[in-house]
């Protein structure tokens, strides 16, 4: 049999979840360890999504590693080219890129259970690890809808995370498909330059103002001097949204106030009362995403810009049509339509301890323990798992708690000694997943009268924390063996241990009290 690199951890993705775990690993003094990156470059989501307009929609010193300041952020809201440079510079200044490999698409991942290892197939040949710790994110796959006739299309078609750059629209009729938060970006980044610009909107979005500036050179002094303003600057934003949690989780009528902000800022724009009918949502604010732009209404109100407040039906050669029977003549589509969030591909090249892929054992919605591991797959690890997601501030916080989890579960794993492995109990997620749920019925997201790509086909809000950033914190600070079955291999064969009775169930009924 031919031999493998075999590595400590493997890191699936090279965003900020894939480089945080990286640079983790390193500060804990465990340096056998590679990242796998399908793409030629680091940067994930930063990387791929290089859309006219593209932009961080929180403030840049709290879009930032906690342990990686960058005080010479260009602005409050930092663009995507700067977003990525500070992922390369992370990369260089921890170390990181010995340890990358670069084009190697993982294409399956297999727990071993006579080695206690995970085999990884990928495009470069097959690797094994101890542990997997996968940081594909979110917001890896597009989403294309299954349009008819959309393969007979004479024109341009592509995603906004597949921008073709090649492809020049200006003097073009363009239709984008969506109103989410690229394609508020790409609208009036394209608006000036395409001859006709159509939006086909499903459903309309809330749009607060962009307070966004420039960061003056005495500011970035400042930063650059006395770090201490930079954190205390940070601070300041982290503890402003901690504040806001509690409208959207337990109390979503205290959002009026927002509404009226949010109607203030499109009516600045757009005075046609039968398009500021269109452009009004029907739902309380944060139900769907809160989008930020001071351009999005202007370009909408310019006279080369028609609104469709409905989604795409049907192609019909060069002829897009509507739902409600809109015909519109255009030579390109954009689609602004999201990501695969519910439903990750990377689910379905995961397989567990029984055989089953990753995607198989969430075919009911997906769920782990702490937004972190899942019931039948030792060793593995996802960062930005299932109810991770925050609708209103930074998911650094959130991947740097997942980090300080990590940290934990491997010092907690290497105590065990060689050939252990741990894999959470079954009745402990659900113990965390219920409780969860529970929680998340009060909250915007499930009250707030919309349907957005938080929930799954079956209508359950797996995507969102329903609590702050400071409790997330504290319930994966530490590893509670009490959660977990301690899988050990002796002599070939692997052997089970479970400990702590029901005292994960308790656990995590205290972690989300």
């Amino acid at each position: 049999m031919a031999r493998h690199e075999h590595v400590r951890v493997a890191v699936i993705g090279s965003g900020f979840g894939g480089l945080g775990a990286a640079v983790r690993l390193r500060r804990d003094g465990i340096t056998d360890f590679v990242v796998l990156e399908r793409a030629d470059s680091v940067g994930g989501t930063w990387r791929d999504n290089d859309y006219p307009g593209c932009a961080c929609d929180v403030p840049s010193h709290l879009y930032s590693f906690s342990f990686a300041p960058n005080p010479d952020w260009p602005r409050t809201f930092s663009g995507q080219r700067h977003i990525r440079a500070y992922l390369e510079h992370v990369t260089e200044t921890f170390g990181i890129r010995p340890h990358i490999r670069l084009n190697h698409e993982v294409r399956l991942m297999r727990w071993i259970a006579d080695a206690a290892h995970w085999e990884i197939e990928t495009s470069r040949g097959i690797i094994t690890a101890d542990v997997v710790v996968s940081a594909t994110g979110a917001l890896s796959d597009p989403k294309v809808p299954d349009v008819p006739g959309l393969d007979s299309f004479p024109g341009k078609v592509f995603h906004s995370a597949r921008w073709d750059h090649g492809y020049d629209l200006r003097g073009k009729r363009v239709a984008v498909i969506g109103t989410g938060a690229s394609a508020i970006q790409i609208v009036p980044a394209v608006q000036p330059d395409v001859a006709r610009l159509t939006l086909f909107q499903r459903t309309p979005p809330w749009v607060m103002p962009r307070a966004d500036r420039p960061i003056s050179g005495a500011e970035r002094w400042l930063h650059r001097t006395v770090p201490v303003t930079g954190v205390a600057r940070r601070g300041l934003l982290w503890g402003i949204r901690e504040l806001q949690v509690q409208a959207f989780t337990k109390r979503p009528n205290e959002l009026g106030l927002v509404e009226r902000v949010a109607k203030a800022n499109m009516a600045r724009a757009i005075k046609d009362p039968a398009l500021r009918a269109k452009l009004t949502p029907s739902y309380r604010i944060g139900c769907k995403r809160i989008l930020l732009s001071s351009a999005y209404y202007p370009a909408l109100a310019r006279p080369n810009v028609d609104v469709v407040a409905s989604g795409l039906a049907e192609v019909r050669g060069s002829t897009v049509v509507a739902a409600d029977g809109t015909e519109t003549e255009v030579d390109a589509i954009v689609f602004g339509t999201g990501f695969h969030v519910t439903d990750m591909p990377i689910a379905e090249r995961v397989v567990g301890a029984d055989g089953i892929t990753l995607a198989e054992a969430w075919k009911d919605g997906m769920e782990s323990l702490r937004g972190s591991t899942a019931a039948g797959f030792p060793n593995w690890m996802t960062v930005v798992g299932p109810n991770t997601g925050l609708g209103n501030s930074s998911m650094i916080l959130m991947i740097e708690a997942q980090l300080n989890y990590l940290g934990d579960y491997l010092r907690t794993l290497g105590s065990l000694g060689a050939g252990a492995a741990l894999t959470p109990r079954p009745a402990a997620v659900e113990a965390w997943n219920r409780r969860v749920q529970e929680r998340m019925k009060r909250t915007v997201w499930n009250t707030g009268g919309c349907t957005s790509w938080y929930l799954d086909a079956n209508g359950r809000n797996t995507t969102i924390w329903p609590g702050t950033t400071t409790e997330f914190r504290r319930a994966t600070r530490t590893v509670d063996l009490g959660e977990y079955d301690v899988v050990r291999v002796r002599d070939g064969r692997t052997h089970g241990k479970r400990d702590g009775g029901t005292h994960g169930s308790t656990h995590a009924k205290e972690a989300l009290r």
